[in-house]
């Protein structure tokens, strides 16, 4: 029986990160993965294969409808989708040939089945065809990730009722794509195939979209979608979804109890995702699972059995890939016995749409709700040359600062590559900047940064240089 002083289960972003640190600090390592690729969801069915068609979609768009302005006749234009999601599978190839050749470069161990445990120590893993292996651990890692949530009155059928994951994979662009959910999956999806042609419908149980960001973000978010097309019944209960031959009927209530009806050929549910534990026989191992069928963890991400970690979309907290790889960083270190740090009010949040939306620490209804006292500086793009030169004129920077101290609380950006600009908010927090400090930075003209600065500018002394 193959001996191990770590196992990581799970081959996502937290799992496979956590099994490369653990390699470079001299662990025997293995890594076990339901799937017959690595990557996990973010890599398979989430991150790259979203974004690779939002960038498809953005290029048709832009070629339809912005080119003219700029002087670029097209014409007969039209768009293959069955070649747009063949390249997203060749992203997602690549990627996960990436991650199979780092785990051979870091000489860690790759089983392909179902990881469970037999006891504390002991991991049984059966592939596909059913054939069982066990190996022996010092210490696990569970990285299993997460699934998208089910509404138990509205069934997935995979076919007209859908998830994100089929929505990767759709044999066609929808005529009418009706969207559960006005999160940030719902909105990303629906933004591919509004640019491609299909209506696009969002039906959201809450008063506004992406509501984990920031009030204002919500609502420049919702007026830009809308002008590019998306519809939005917004307050709306949904209480189920019937399938006729090629037509979904989605069902739901108004704040005034109006029942009322939408049609689509395609329903796609993106109300949020549940951790995923199915199969691991935690039991055996003595872990129990939360009231959210989470699994509880210690602050340095450790269980109540001691020598198993789990972290990523499993365990508290915001379901991201980027904070899944910093807790996979933290795990392993704590392993070796060092003393890392992550700070969960700087990992930003983002919503690839164009233009995208980015966020990091608090928003205004978060200090309002902690009585703290801030100031708030808030600059458009369209005062912005490089905006205007480019053309993406919608949306803002908006920073939070403290009114006795001057210190960065929040940040928060809608407009042109608001996910690249984040990191400038990140950083300034990290160490604990003023919004004068980045006032008195140099930014490069013509930049989207300089947005950044005038904000802080506002945010100082209510001194913008350029509005």
């Amino acid at each position: 029986m193959s001996q191990y002083q770590v196992t990581v289960i799970g081959s996502g972003p937290g799992g496979y990160i956590a099994a490369i640190r653990c390699a470079q600090l001299g662990m025997k390592v293995a890594i076990v993965e339901k799937y017959a690729v690595l990557g996990g969801t973010c890599t398979n069915v989430g991150c790259i294969p979203s974004k690779a068609l939002l960038d498809s979609s953005e290029h048709y768009e832009a070629a339809a409808h912005k080119f003219t302005e700029h002087g670029i006749d097209v014409k007969g234009l039209s768009f293959n989708f069955k070649t747009m999601v063949e390249r997203k599978n060749g992203v997602v190839k690549a990627n996960n040939d990436g991650i199979a050749f780092l785990m051979k470069k870091n000489k860690i161990d790759v089983y392909y089945g179902l990881g469970s445990f037999v006891t504390k120590n002991k991991i049984a893993i059966t592939d596909a065809a059913g054939k069982k292996t066990e190996i022996e651990t010092e210490k696990t890692i569970i990285a299993t990730g997460s699934k998208p949530t089910a509404l138990p009155f509205l069934p997935v059928d995979k076919k007209r009722i859908i998830t994100s994951t089929e929505a990767l994979n759709l044999p066609e662009v929808p005529k009418h794509l009706v969207i559960i959910g006005g999160g940030i999956i719902g909105v990303e999806l629906g933004s591919v195939f509004l640019r491609l042609g299909a209506k696009v419908t969002v039906v959201e149980y809450l008063d506004k979209i992406i509501p984990s960001m920031d009030e204002d973000l919500s609502k420049e978010m919702q007026r830009v979608l809308k002008k590019q097309g998306m519809e939005f019944m917004l307050s709306h209960k949904v209480s189920g979804a019937t399938v006729k031959g090629k037509e979904v009927t989605v069902s739901a209530e108004n704040k005034n109890g109006e029942k009322v009806e939408v049609k689509g050929d395609y329903c796609l549910v993106a109300v949020g995702r549940v951790p995923y534990t199915e199969g691991l026989g935690l039991e055996n191992a003595g872990i129990t699972l939360d009231e959210r069928k989470r699994i509880p963890v210690n602050d340095h991400l450790e269980t109540a059995v001691p020598g198993i970690y789990a972290l990523g979309d499993v365990v508290r907290g915001a379901m991201l890939a980027h904070k899944a790889e910093e807790e996979g960083v933290l795990v392993a270190e704590v392993i070796a016995g060092q003393k890392p740090h992550i700070n969960y009010n700087l990992i930003p949040g983002v919503a690839y749409t164009w233009p995208e939306a980015a966020s990091v620490g608090a928003t205004e209804a978060e200090l309002k709700a902690q009585g703290k006292t801030y100031k708030v500086g808030k600059f458009p793009f369209r005062a912005l040359g490089r905006a205007r030169a480019s053309g993406d004129l919608d949306g803002f920077v908006k920073v939070l600062a403290d009114t006795a101290t001057d210190e960065i609380l929040g940040v928060h950006i809608l407009g042109a590559r608001a996910a690249d600009l984040i990191i400038e908010g990140v950083v300034a927090m990290e160490y604990r900047a003023s919004a004068e400090d980045v006032a008195r930075m140099s930014h490069p003209h013509p930049t989207y940064t300089e947005a950044f600065k005038e904000a802080c500018l506002i945010a100082t002394d209510n001194r913008a240089l350029n509005m």
